[in-house]
């Protein structure tokens, strides 16, 4: 039974279509996934499902949802379209905690006293089996991964006709994406219709039923997911699916010479303790993985290295000088040697400051670079990274995903950092950009003497671009070592369960027959 049909979508904005005559249908039941590189257009379509479109656009052709035509004047009915967003804390309130909000969500839909099953189950739904114990949390309590899982619980409450899922797995290790697949599956198993914006392919393998591949604004491929991935025509889509096959990158000999070298450290939020007794040496030049669950302390570790969080006990050591637990009483030269790349990089700009000014105010304040100089060397950057010009000098809100994060990575590279942070940088991209910008680290280092820490769910990244990784459980290091060793002969069952679900480790093929 068909619940959504797209017909003809073109959506213009100041004279350039940014979707260009778009058409599919989605039936009950079904999964269907629009992939393509960032700013193809594949939000803008699917926000067309919910009578949204952006601030000045011209929009034509015809979208009708649960037999009723859908535009910017006449929303679909209240709970008939769920939408999850790619960056999960831009729908979550930082002053209310998790459980008011999913009470009063619940309420819209059902009695009183039947709000807490609903939530509940709708945090099940959502892989948080433990539910219960992330009510009284406020979002900054949560992992990026937590965070998307309880934002899809905020839309499964209403269950709706159809459910869109942009970037799921964004921030989520194997073992959850696995598992996330396996619910949308069971979701679709109950009648909904799901439409799946995402870069990651191997989701689409493992869950989607078709797929259209978008490239500026048009659908240049569509069929069924596994004839399209394994056998693709354009060639557009054979470069998606060639970019995912990632080179291993060489290890680069050891230099002997610590840049951070962190001893003992605690660290934790309220009276809980998140990290406990961690030890770790970065040298010069070394290229470092951090991986683990979501939730495992992973960002907190990289967060107190920036001194984003304050640790509570042990010392973190920038060269030989002991660097304070505040940010603030850090110096100027001692912020630019160590860069911090958000995962949610939209939240980490300033909506209201062209993205161009925000990038060169970097090199402004932290190597005391004139105006003039540095926005010539941001724009320099910023292009090398297919950022041009003309969208560099818009605000963040109309640059997509994509377009941020690698405009976040430019803002902390025109610091000359030291030590380069990296987390989940290329979560929100796709194949091709993800393998471009696996490209500029590797430059970067060769250039320079910079490490990096790269914080990743995505093990094809740990063994393209790291040559050392090191395991995070419940806040402590389990397994450390070279990346082709450990991913090879994981010796923690942490890590075997994270290469396994990965596909490193051949296992149980994923029961698609719902």
């Amino acid at each position: 039974m068909t619940v959504a049909e797209v017909r003809n979508l073109t959506v213009t904005v100041d004279g350039r279509e940014i979707v260009s005559d778009v058409s599919f249908t989605l039936t009950a039941g079904s999964i269907t996934a629009l992939v393509g590189e960032s700013g193809s257009g594949k939000t803008t379509t699917a926000l067309a499902l919910l009578g949204e479109s952006p601030a000045t656009a011209e929009v034509s052709g015809e979208v009708e949802v649960a037999a009723a035509i859908v535009d910017s004047g006449h929303p679909p009915a209240r709970g008939v379209v769920g939408y999850v967003p790619q960056h999960p804390s831009a729908a979550l309130n930082p002053v209310r905690r998790i459980g008011p909000v999913l009470r009063e969500l619940g309420r819209l839909y059902v009695d009183r006293d039947l709000v807490r099953d609903r939530m509940l189950h709708a945090l099940r739904q959502a892989q948080v089996p433990d539910g219960e114990k992330f009510l009284r949390r406020y979002p900054h309590q949560l992992s990026g991964g937590q965070q998307q899982r309880v934002v899809l619980a905020h839309e499964l409450i209403g269950r709706p006709q159809v459910l869109i899922a942009d970037e799921p797995t964004t921030g989520q290790d194997a073992q959850i994406r696995r598992r996330l697949a396996e619910e949308l599956r069971a979701v679709a198993g109950q009648g909904i219709a799901v439409l799946l914006l995402t870069h990651d392919l191997e989701l689409v393998r493992l869950l989607a039923d078709h797929v259209l591949v978008m490239s500026r604004g048009k659908v240049v491929e569509s069929g069924p997911a596994g004839e399209v991935l394994a056998v693709p025509r354009h060639e557009y889509t054979r470069r998606l699916v060639d970019a995912q096959r990632i080179v291993p990158s060489p290890a680069p000999p050891a230099s002997g010479v610590p840049v951070v070298s962190v001893r003992d450290l605690v660290a934790g939020h309220r009276r809980v303790d998140t990290l406990h007794d961690v030890s770790l040496t970065i040298e010069a030049g070394d290229q470092l993985a951090v991986v683990g669950r979501s939730g495992s302390g992973k960002t907190t570790l990289a967060r107190c290295l920036a001194g984003l969080h304050p640790h509570r006990r042990g010392e973190i050591r920038l060269g030989s000088t002991v660097l304070s637990p505040l940010l603030r009483r850090r110096t100027r030269e001692q912020l630019a040697r160590i860069q911090y790349v958000h995962q949610d990089t939209r939240a980490s700009f300033n909506e209201f400051v062209p993205v161009l000014d925000q990038v060169a105010r970097t090199a402004e304040r932290l190597r005391g670079l004139s105006r003039a100089d540095a926005r010539r060397e941001a724009l320099d950057r910023l292009e090398q990274l297919g950022i041009r010009e003309d969208v560099a000098t818009r605000l963040p809100r109309s640059l997509s995903g994509g377009e941020l994060q690698r405009s976040a990575l430019v803002r902390a590279v025109v610091a000359e950092p030291d030590l380069l942070i990296c987390d989940e940088i290329t979560s929100g991209l796709d194949t091709v950009t993800q393998a471009e910008l696996l490209d500029v680290l590797r430059e970067l280092q060769d250039s320079t003497d910079c490490a990096l820490i790269v914080i990743t769910h995505d093990l094809a990244v740990v063994a393209g671009i790291t040559h050392r990784v090191v395991v995070v459980d419940d806040g402590r290091i389990v397994e450390q070592g070279r990346t082709t060793e450990v991913l090879a002969n994981p010796g923690h069952a942490v890590t075997r369960a994270l290469v396994t679900a990965s596909g490193l480790i051949e296992e149980e093929p994923f029961d698609r027959t719902g």
